[in-house]
């Protein structure tokens, strides 16, 4: 099981476990992560589960499909070169552990 560690915009960090193949957002949820507030559930329509993908690991986690890089451009936080939508990571071994920043606000 992956462990992903949510480095909160406080400074603070939150460690969680969940299945392979399980997408990240649905991890945040299902943990209580603040900051992630996810308002369409998952469906790449709202950018309210943004997060920075460390840098080291953005290339693992690969890059936004053509409909997540263009919500990418309505995230009420700056969008980086490692900006992703957290609904559109899916949790795998390679990426064991993951390391995402939360920004400080998703809307």
């Amino acid at each position: 099981m992956p462990t992903v560690i949510f480095q909160l915009p406080d400074g603070t960090e939150r460690k969680v476990t969940a299945a392979s193949g399980t997408v990240l957002m649905q991890a945040a949820v299902a943990n209580g992560v603040q900051g992630i507030v996810a308002e369409c559930g998952g469906n790449a329509s709202c950018a309210t589960c943004h997060v920075y993908v460390d840098a080291a690991q953005s290339e693992l986690a690969g890059g936004p499909n053509d409909v997540e890089d263009e919500m990418l451009d309505f995230t009420a936080a700056e969008r980086r070169p490692t900006s992703r939508l957290s609904c559109q990571v899916e949790l795998t071994d390679v990426l064991d552990p993951l390391v995402v920043h939360v920004p400080e606000e998703q809307v």
